[in-house]
């Protein structure tokens, strides 16, 4: 599919590269919670390391993903992990993803969302899950649009944001 971009892995040597999907992390935040929350619940430099951590197999089974258009500019990332239930039931995360305002509509969360799923597959995942506040109607909106449902609610402790589960099956 030629849509004007292509998705491929960071670059976990460049150090413009993992401040970009920091700072687009942050924006999410603001975006969500609004300035005063989405700026103080995590540093920048706690955000760059959460990239990193992402990166590093010593953490966890995980990758992130960038969505990059004409020029090499980065239109958006995905960051997916396998995680495990209470009961040691593993299933596929999408951490974040984020599409810059100005290439959203552009079916570029669309083919993130997709490239997670495959990786998330790939892996032999039953399921392919994110959380989000209940107020994030864009990407409720995408996975919805996707086959993703509710699947829980919990209140965030620090923010009181209600929390919401989105899922589905990989099968």
């Amino acid at each position: 599919m030629d849509d004007g971009f292509r998705i491929r892995d960071i670059d976990p040597a460049s150090e413009t590269e993992v401040d970009l999907v920091a700072r687009r992390m942050r924006q999410t935040l603001v975006e969500v919670e609004g300035e005063e929350t989405g700026t103080a619940l995590y540093t920048m430099q706690w955000l760059r390391d959460r990239v990193r951590w992402h990166l590093d197999p010593a953490n966890t089974t995980g990758r992130v993903f960038l969505a990059v258009g004409p020029g090499g500019r980065v239109l958006g990332h995905a960051i997916v992990r396998i995680e495990a239930d209470d009961s040691g039931r593993r299933f596929g995360l999408f951490s974040t993803l984020f599409v810059d305002p100005a290439s959203r509509k552009q079916a570029v969360g669309t083919r993130l969302l997709r490239h997670g799923e495959g990786w998330m597959a790939s892996h032999a995942l039953p399921e392919a899950a994110t959380w989000t506040s209940s107020t994030n109607a864009k990407l409720i909106g995408l996975c919805g649009k996707h086959g993703y449902a509710i699947t829980a609610r919990h209140v965030h402790e620090v923010t009181g944001t209600v929390m919401v589960r989105l899922a589905k099956p990989l099968e």
